[in-house]
């Protein structure tokens, strides 16, 4: 039995896409292991649950608050040092793996540690330690890009966040065996960067859910718009949504934010008296059916930075597969997608905000729009973006990595 090694600097339950592979490899008759970094409280208690459902095998680096305490504290003020070393002194000598990656050590010795035949990153700070990993047990290592990440934070080529990025891509990105993408425009991106890869694209798709075996009826309610993300907070678009529901003030509408935030943020949000509801993050297995209960699903993507222009998140992809209609903003990854696939939902402008709020509108006049976009939606989620379409696509990948000598 073939074994192969995931690697994250974040949780599980931050990263549905190293879950997804994870269980697609484990169901396909590899031994799995997935080596991972604490990230967040609220993932710590989210990972337990997930855990008692998975056959393959987590393994936590680099400590947490909870467990090998003395390490998490160690590996935090080390990550601070290699910072202030790469934004002043040089990126050189490891220093720029360590500042991007606070656990990069940590996950190398375990990694190295497990004898496999494939090491796969997930998260670029993870990408230099499959590479390594890989070279040091003479075998095969892939790389998930699920952002472009040297414009993942900002346009900004002078940046600190984008030289380091840009360091890291060119350093070990050459030396993977493959490359996987979560949206064409990035795989494009990359193969414009570095004409001699060739990523496969893999959308940010989920498996089908046997718990929506209905659509929501909307019938005399307020429409419920859905809205979620790991965090709730500013530059996600929310204020752009607000805006648009306040033009709309006789129209029965309620939003609904799904995940970790604040009571700062919850009060300097000017909602305007507005019906808006703030949901904790449930447990990834358990996204698409807490989403069946809304009606639109909202994608509202800023244009800035490039990344956000040319990703397609999971966001887009919950909503079709717990059936709900899509309102995207006019990012170009978002318009191509609708454009291709018109009968899902509606593209608005970012600005002006009447954009947004004329979508909105149509759904909440138009009769039976709001019925015929979500049962479109769940249709074309069953029949082409689901987890069990590009899972094949990725097993593949794997497959053909491993049999080139």
């Amino acid at each position: 039995m073939k074994k192969v090694v995931l690697i994250s600097v974040g949780q599980p339950s931050t990263n549905p896409r190293l879950v997804k592979e994870a269980n697609a490899l484990q169901n396909a008759g590899y031994e799995v292991y997935v080596i991972y970094t604490f990230w967040t409280q609220w993932a710590w208690e989210t990972d337990k649950q997930l855990f008692k459902e998975i056959n393959w095998t987590p393994i936590l680096a680099g400590g947490s608050p909870f467990e090998a305490r003395s390490t998490y504290f160690f590996t935090r003020l080390r990550v601070k040092a290699a910072r202030f070393i790469a934004k002043h002194i040089t990126l050189k000598f490891g220093i720029a793996e360590i500042a991007l990656g606070r656990t990069y050590p940590e996950l190398l010795k375990k990694a190295i540690a497990i004898k496999a035949d494939l090491y796969i990153a997930h998260i670029q700070a993870a990408l230099p330690v499959a590479v390594k990993a890989a070279k040091k047990r003479l075998v095969k290592c892939g790389f998930d890009i699920e952002d472009f990440h040297r414009h993942e934070v900002t346009d900004d080529t002078t940046s600190y966040e984008y030289v380091i990025s840009k360091y890291i891509d060119d350093k070990y990105l050459p030396l993977t065996d493959y490359l996987t993408a979560s949206s064409p425009l990035i795989a494009d991106e990359y193969r414009r960067l570095f004409p001699n890869t060739n990523p496969v694209t893999i959308l940010n798709v989920f498996p089908k859910s046997s718990a929506v075996n209905h659509l929501h009826q909307n019938k005399n309610e307020p429409i419920k718009l859905f809205w979620f993300s790991q965090t709730i907070g500013n530059g996600r678009g929310l204020s752009n949504i607000i805006s648009a529901l306040k033009l709309l003030e006789n129209n029965p509408f309620e939003l609904h934010l799904l995940g970790q935030t604040d009571d700062a943020f919850k009060e300097s949000f000017d909602l305007g008296g507005l019906p808006v509801y703030f949901h904790q993050p449930v447990n990834p297995n358990k996204l698409i059916e807490f989403a069946m209960q809304f009606d639109i699903g909202i994608a509202a993507e800023n244009n800035t930075p490039y990344n956000r222009d040319i990703c397609l998140t999971n966001k887009i992809f919950t909503y079709m597969q717990a059936g709900l209609a899509v309102i995207a903003s006019d990012t170009t990854a978002q318009q191509a997608l609708l454009t291709q696939y018109p009968a899902i939902g509606l593209v608005y402008q970012n600005n002006p905000i009447h954009s947004l709020a004329a979508a909105l509108r149509h759904y909440s006049e138009t009769n039976n729009a709001l019925a015929d976009a979500k049962q479109a939606s769940f249709k074309l989620a069953q029949e082409k973006f689901n987890w069990e379409q590009e899972s094949i696509t990725f097993l593949q990948t794997v497959q053909k990595t491993l049999q080139v000598s």
